[in-house]
């Protein structure tokens, strides 16, 4: 449910910055209004209780928000909190991040791998993805996972392209139960 949510608002976001041209600004707009949440939780907790009602949440949202975003992010932000979807604002912005992101074909992956890659290997993998992706740009997040054994796990978006030496000796684990099984 909370997917569809980020979607529809996330979405209805990304169709308001686009018909009015304002991508770059609604974008740095939503950056600066997750720092501003991310570092005080406290205003979170507010517009997350339950004992304040929601004309008090909508007048918050007034005071603090009125002046210092567009009128139409100022506007988005009333009707999150107007349709109590305020438990939602992360993903509906993350969600218009990546679609954002996905306008400007910068794409966003995340590399794992056994050992800790060097800058030569780091720029190898980005230098690989852009050749093999419509993307300008790559946003590259590296992790270690020594489980992997070796190789290395790239996800971008909703593709995974998987070499690690772990998933080969399951794959071979498998194979092998398949043999005896028919045997």
């Amino acid at each position: 449910m909370a997917k569809l949510v980020s979607k529809t608002y996330g979405e209805a976001l990304f169709e308001i910055a686009m018909e009015e041209d304002r991508g770059a600004r609604f974008l740095e707009e939503v950056e600066e209004i997750r720092r501003i949440l991310a570092d005080n939780p406290d205003f979170d907790r507010l517009m997350l209780h339950p004992g304040v009602a929601k004309p008090e949440k909508m007048e918050v949202i007034k005071t603090v928000f009125q002046g210092r975003v567009s009128d139409e992010m100022a506007g988005f932000l009333e009707l999150v909190v107007q349709k109590e979807r305020y438990g939602d604002l992360q993903a509906i912005f993350q969600y218009f991040i990546d679609k954002m992101k996905e306008e400007k074909r910068i794409g966003i992956a995340y590399v794992t791998s056994a050992v800790e890659l060097s800058d030569g290997q780091k720029e190898q993998v980005c230098a690989k993805l852009l050749a093999t992706t419509s993307y300008l740009t790559m946003e590259m997040h590296y992790a270690v996972d020594p489980g992997l054994i070796g190789g290395m796990v790239i996800r971008v978006k909703d593709r995974v392209v998987d070499s690690s030496i772990r998933t080969r000796l399951n794959d071979l684990t498998k194979q092998l139960l398949q043999i005896q099984i028919q045997a």
